[in-house]
């Protein structure tokens, strides 16, 4: 189905490439401040992009992304040629991110949204330990690892996958959790949970073994528990084109060397 709109506003990040082709897009195409276009047309890699999209969530802003980084996975192929017509027949992919709610060894209280992944990590030479709970049920009494994570489809590709964590196609209704080098239980390679469920990660001798929390570029030093559950009232909105779709980018890693 095409998209009407009306108006195009063109950002990108700081390289001198997603520059120019900022510039030339505008003399092509004109531009409209962010906050009053119907379409966000964004410049850059997967890091911009996602910056973008936390700086939009429900914004009702519609983002349509151009490669002018490294593996733009996030993106759609570069051109400036017939930019509205690809704007026009683009797939809507409206998801909601992950709330991370830490509390923090200093008695503070810290909320972030995490498009990719939310992780804990160890701080120092000390393994993490931690108690896995789903759903109020104690799953792991105790982890020993030097990470843990809960990863959207979206954030599937990306550190779950360098930690040997599944690939979730993005329609698929949940969440892969995934530990970094666990060391106890030895055997444990992580769990698929439906995308409803409530994490609660408890550390365990944190003046031993302190843990941060990760959610996409948040870090939060020094956590004693963290919650992580899907943000059911914040939506993010990106555009991808008909024949490089998310989903179809999603499939074709499953195939990649």
């Amino acid at each position: 189905m095409s998209r009407t709109f009306r108006s195009l506003a063109f950002i990108a990040s700081n390289t001198d490439e997603a520059q120019a082709s900022r510039n030339e897009l505008i003399r092509r195409y004109g531009h409209t401040e962010p906050a009053e276009a119907d379409v966000i047309v964004a410049l850059g890699g997967d890091g911009f992009m996602l910056q973008t999209l936390h700086d939009t969530m429900n914004s009702g802003k519609l983002i349509y992304g151009m490669n002018r980084g490294s593996v733009g996975f996030l993106m759609n192929d570069y051109s400036t040629d017939e930019l509205t017509e690809r704007i026009s027949a683009a797939v809507e992919n409206d998801f909601h991110p992950l709330k991370m709610t830490t509390s923090n060894a200093d008695g503070s209280v810290s909320f972030a949204l995490a498009i990719n992944e939310v992780s804990v990590l160890r701080q120092s030479y000390q393994a993490a330990k931690l108690r896995v709970i789903i759903d109020g049920q104690v799953r792991l009494e105790e982890l020993i690892c030097d990470g843990l994570m809960v990863a959207t489809p979206v954030g599937s590709t990306a550190y779950n996958l360098s930690a040997h964590g599944p690939i979730l196609p993005l329609e698929a209704p949940l969440l892969a959790l995934t530990p970094v080098s666990a060391f106890r239980p030895r055997r444990w390679r992580g769990a698929l949970l439906p995308d409803k469920v409530t994490v609660v990660l408890e550390v365990l001798e944190p003046g031993k073994r302190p843990v941060n929390a990760v959610a996409d570029h948040t870090e939060v030093k020094s956590v004693l528990r963290v919650e992580i559950a899907q943000s059911e009232d914040t939506t993010a909105r990106i555009l991808s084109d008909p024949d490089r779709s998310w989903s179809d980018r999603i499939i074709a890693e499953q195939f990649s060397d």
